[in-house]
């Protein structure tokens, strides 16, 4: 059975930004109380005309760039997002389609903030069962869609962005893929959803009024269980595959909120130099977070070939997600 590595990495962000100062005049709040609370200071937000196909197209392209490779050699394409363009057709659908990946079929993945990890192992696992060469997973998230600028408890957390990686088969068996460990805990569901606008709660003017199709956090009971299950689900498989955190070259987190992030390598025993963070300048982007992490982990080379690389995160549902994988590109 081959192994599966990444072989390239593409990221795209809008130019807009949203500045702590920007948003003192929005809500009531400070930029010192967003530092202190969550380590963003500013967020990308697309543009009104830009959807969250026409970043996931972006990451996309730079991916295959760097690769060098035409979009018609793939075989999958996996889109991580919970802000597609629309319900249906997927939003795959459409990056296919603009890409110009003929031959390729694909599909919408939704697990929230652990999107990209539940990806990167679907693709894995696709790769190594030998019928895929070239799967191409994309986290894209325009949160800034489904924010509540009124609501200063949630719209200082997010931000708008895309990432892509390609997974293919690796030639060398000490690299690439190595193993996973996820899960959901449905139980969560209420702490984090955008209540309106399924089957459930369809859109309707009582719903507009109630602000019902905005983001709606339990904040206390994310964080709680998001720095629990981030420490436990990256322990148990560092030690399913004989591992410790010594042996961890970095670790890229999900970067929701920067006491998450330090809470969770305090009690994984890693130092600050082994985890990945740049909350500050991107906010949570949601299914995007971990490539972004990841490509300037690589820019600023804290990332190298052969360094083994843990990925991490937790999102609504509960979804949880771990990855480790030796890196080389």
């Amino acid at each position: 059975m081959p192994r599966a590595k990444i072989t390239a990495l593409g990221c795209w962000t809008p130019p807009g930004l949203l500045t702590n100062q920007d948003l003192e005049k929005m809500v009531e709040t400070t930029h010192e109380w967003i530092m202190a609370r969550t380590g963003i200071r500013q967020r990308h937000i697309a543009a009104p005309d830009v959807a969250t196909s026409d970043m996931a197209l972006e990451a996309a392209k730079l991916a295959l760039a760097a690769r060098g490779i035409d979009a018609t050699e793939l075989d999958t394409i996996i889109v991580c997002t919970v802000t597609p363009d629309m319900f249906f057709p997927s939003t795959a659908c459409l990056v296919q389609h603009r890409l110009g990946a003929k031959g390729a079929w694909g599909f919408d993945l939704v697990a929230a903030c652990s999107g990209f990890i539940y990806g990167l192992t679907t693709a894995a696992h696709l790769v190594m069962a030998g019928t895929h060469r070239k799967v191409l997973v994309i986290g894209a998230d325009t949160m800034s869609r489904i924010i509540d600028y009124q609501d200063r408890a949630t719209c200082v957390l997010f931000g708008d962005g895309a990432g892509a990686m390609l997974v293919e088969p690796a030639t060398d068996e000490e690299e690439g893929f190595i193993g996973f460990l996820n899960e959901i805990d449905g139980s969560g569901g209420d702490s984090l959803k955008m209540p309106a606008g399924g089957s459930r709660r369809p859109s309707s003017h009582a719903t507009i009024d109630a602000r019902e199709h905005f983001v709606h956090q339990d904040g206390q009971a994310v964080f709680k269980f998001a720095v629990r299950k981030m420490y436990e689900t990256c322990r148990d498989l560092l030690e399913r595959h004989g591992y410790t955190a010594a042996d961890v070259k970095v670790m890229v987190p999900h970067q929701a909120n920067l006491r998450i992030i330090a809470a969770t390598a305090e009690r994984l025993g890693l130092r600050e130099d082994q985890v990945i963070v740049n909350i500050a300048d991107y906010g949570n982007t949601t299914a995007a977070t971990i490539p972004l992490a990841t490509r300037d982990a690589v820019t600023s080379g804290r990332l190298k070939n052969g360094d083994l690389v843990l990925f991490a995160a937790v999102g609504a549902g509960f979804t949880v997600g771990a990855n480790l994988w030796r890196w080389r590109i």
